[in-house]
């Protein structure tokens, strides 16, 4: 029905469609959010917290039915998803191109792994209704101070955060660039990489230092859009052609898990030695997708997991 309107009209219905969902689906969050505000422990705040992440899977798959609506046409390469575990623990990280990126990777995810949870600035847990919704579900807020004090207290909010995601199986996400890849970032910070930004060592340390052992692996994610990078209004507006997906499993060395004060500096050489070969290979990967040519061959996107 979507994908027959024009192409304005289907961007304003999307839009609609999702401002809707997400403010009615934000509002059914405010019981159990109070109800986890007040109760600290025990059986009330583990119903609080599952019908918390039952809403919070209801809105992603609303997502991913009107992405599926508005692109019937779209072809989606997804790789290394398969067996995967919904009640496992996952580290994720993923390069960064677009608004898009969050909806991608939520529809790619969507009853495989657990609910992805993102560091965000600490500023957005002001914003109106989606705030609330962020806070209720534990995601980690950090600060972009760079002082020594900023970096204790982003350490002790993420590491309460992680003492809960220890009880309840969870999926950390990072965007590992800090931001949005484009050809000017990169030259005004001189990236050695022809696609990426410098990977930041910041938030995978901070999860990695606070819960580290829990994690299986990390899932190292390369996305890439053969044709171009959309915007979230080419979403809306059922303009994304295709979109590439790689998931690469990756063991997270011993040295990395944990936190040993006495070696922090150290670990953090190690964490960043770790982060470059990882996207050196990522650079060369987009490489070779960039090569194969825009959207050719590419299947349509798979069934998603009942």
């Amino acid at each position: 029905m979507l994908a027959l309107l024009p192409p304005l009209l289907r961007g304003l219905a999307s839009a609609l469609l999702v401002s809707v969902s997400t403010v009615m689906l934000c509002l059914a969050m405010v019981p159990p959010a109070l109800l986890k505000g007040v109760v600290r422990g025990g059986g009330l705040r583990a119903r609080a917290d599952r019908a918390l992440m039952a809403l919070a899977a209801a809105w992603v798959a609303i997502n991913n039915a009107w992405i599926a609506a508005v692109h019937p046409q779209a072809r989606w390469d997804v790789q290394g998803i398969d067996g995967l575990d919904p009640r496992g623990w996952y580290l994720v990280a993923c390069n960064h191109l677009s608004a898009v990126d969050i909806l991608v990777l939520q529809r790619v995810f969507h009853g495989r792994i657990p609910f992805l949870k993102f560091f965000l600035k600490r500023e957005l847990i002001w914003v109106p209704v989606i705030g609330l919704a962020w806070w209720a579900l534990d995601f980690p807020f950090m600060r972009r101070g760079k002082s020594r004090a900023d970096m204790r207290r982003d350490l002790e909010a993420t590491r309460e955060a992680c003492q809960r995601f220890r009880h309840v199986p969870t999926s950390v996400m990072n965007f590992v660039e800090g931001t949005r890849a484009t050809p000017a970032k990169r030259a005004r910070e001189r990236s050695p990489y022809r696609h990426l930004l410098k990977p930041k060592v910041g938030g995978l340390s901070v999860a990695l230092a606070t819960m580290g052992d829990q994690f299986e692996c990390l899932l190292d994610v390369t996305l890439f859009y053969p044709s171009r990078t959309p915007s979230f209004w080419d979403l809306l507006c059922g303009r994304m052609d295709a979109v590439v997906v790689r998931v690469q499993r990756r063991e997270i060395p011993s040295t990395l898990r944990g936190l040993d004060a006495a070696g922090e500096r150290a670990r953090l050489v190690r964490l960043g030695r770790w982060l470059e070969q990882i996207w050196t290979e990522k650079d060369a990967l987009i490489d070779s997708l960039q090569a194969a040519g825009p959207a050719a061959g590419l299947p349509r996107a798979p069934a998603q997991p009942s």
